[in-house]
């Protein structure tokens, strides 16, 4: 298996610490507002990774944060007049819903910022021990000069990363790159007893606390989003090496690439997110899914309409497959095609392993043989499932409809198809052209197919 780690800038071949324990730690959302596509795409890139790690290892630890506190959230939290925890508490709960229907499965830890202030003050005290972090005006800030290496992750001169980076210009910083691990809270807004004063803690001091506490002090695999890379990943990565004496933090970092719009990257800076929920309304979540899994995890993806139609169209294909295969008893032990496990272990290859597993359906659709049929049908379920794909039954993904979509039900469907047979059959071809139209016109589309009709919403 290989991975491009961001720290050497190549792929190397993946080797766990512990074959036996392996351990990944995602950055997660700030929950101040709904999930938009940016955080949807390492979810779901970080999941598929999980999976391909989960088929290969026995045990796998996957880490995913929620950070519930920061400035955004408390000016949301005022801006409503509620207690911040009214506000994350409602944010992460649709988080968790809309990466559901994009069948994202849940982490093992899911640490949040607020349940971990002990462990965020103990490592703060070990950097200040250690001669890495001062105390500056009810300030804790880490020293960047006192780690050498400082810069090595995005592998940048510290000078330049600090020249396009927004630091903060203060007085009681030593070094205009040192940044703050502990800031002072004012009575208006949340904080916690600290022995540098009543306070809250600096964003990357938190995700370095929150992966020592639940995996560990080195682990194998930190990922993330690549505009993550500097400040946070770099800052994380000198905080916690300093804070564990100087022992590796993380041995592969991994990062996707972003989404853009007409070439301009998605941010809410710029106007041009799209909620994930929003987006549910239209189009199922499976084919979201299939639509952020389309392109390789590390390039950008241009996401327009036609990302999503094309992503319905692929899995009409899949689904009906399988459903043109007719209700046959799975292969026992199904396993996932050789070259379509190595195309996900080649850096999550997902472009080299979707053609896989079209080529399994285009064989099943050939195939006359009921055995066969079988082995071929539950390979591609094998499959797909790495890829967190054909989740559900041929019918449950075909009766599929947008929000508040005046279509008509399955059961209408089909006894319309009945009426339309029973009218071919009695040569009356008017009134079965009638019956498609009318169909057609509520959004249903059929297709005759040897041994009978078939039928599929059109999309939108």
């Amino acid at each position: 298996m290989q991975l491009h780690n961001t720290a050497s800038g190549r792929k190397e071949p993946f080797e766990p610490l512990d074959p036996k324990r392996v351990t990944m730690y995602v950055c997660g959302p700030t929950v101040y507002s709904y999930a938009h596509l940016g955080n949807a795409r390492p979810a779901v890139v970080f999941d598929v990774l999980a999976r391909v790690l989960r088929h290969r290892y026995p045990r796998v630890l996957y880490a995913r944060n929620i950070t519930d506190i920061d400035d955004k959230i408390n000016a949301a939290a005022r801006a409503e007049g509620v207690d911040i925890g009214v506000l994350t508490s409602r944010y992460a709960a649709a988080y968790h819903e809309d990466l559901a229907a994009l069948g994202v499965a849940p982490p093992d830890f899911e640490p949040r910022v607020t349940q971990y202030i002990p462990q965020i003050l103990a490592m703060i005290r070990r950097l200040i021990d250690s001669g890495h972090a001062y105390e500056a005006q009810g300030h804790v800030l880490f020293h960047v000069p006192s780690y050498p290496d400082y810069g090595q992750l995005s592998r940048r001169d510290p000078r330049e990363l600090l020249a396009g980076a927004r630091v903060e210009v203060a007085p009681y910083k030593k070094d205009p790159g040192d940044f703050v691990l502990w800031k002072p809270s004012p009575p208006e807004l949340p904080g916690w007893d600290s022995p540098w004063g009543r306070g809250r803690p600096g964003w990357h001091i938190e995700c370095s606390a929150m992966a020592e506490a639940v995996l560990g002090e080195t682990i194998d695999i930190h990922g993330g989003g690549h505009d993550l890379v500097f400040p946070h990943h770099e800052n994380e990565r000198a905080q916690s090496t300093c804070a564990h004496g100087g022992k590796l933090f993380a041995r592969f970092w991994v990062h996707n690439g972003f989404l853009t719009d007409r070439g301009e990257k998605m941010a809410k800076s710029v106007g041009n997110v799209r909620l994930v929920r929003e987006l549910l309304k239209h189009a199922p979540g499976e084919a979201l899914r299939l639509a952020l899994l389309s392109g390789h995890y590390r390039q950008p993806l241009e996401w327009n309409d036609e990302v999503i139609a094309d992503a319905r169209r692929k899995l009409d294909r899949l689904y009906g497959a399988l459903r043109d295969a007719g209700d046959l008893a799975p292969a026992h032990e199904a396993q996932a095609p050789q070259e379509f496990v190595e195309a996900l272990e080649d850096d999550l290859n997902t472009p080299a392993a979707l053609a896989v597993l079209f080529e399994l359906a285009r064989a099943l659709n050939k195939s006359e043989d009921a055995a066969d049929k079988a082995r071929l049908a539950g390979r591609l379920r094998a499959a797909a499932n790495l890829l967190g794909l054909l989740q559900q039954s041929p019918q449950a993904w075909f009766a599929w409809k947008p929000a508040n979509a005046e279509v008509p039900t399955p059961q209408e469907i089909e006894a319309s198809i009945a009426r339309r047979a029973a009218a071919k059959k009695a040569k009356d071809y008017a009134e079965a052209d009638r019956i498609r139209e009318a169909l057609k016109a509520r959004g249903v589309l059929i297709e005759d197919v040897p041994g009978g009709t078939r039928w599929r919403l059109a999309d939108g």
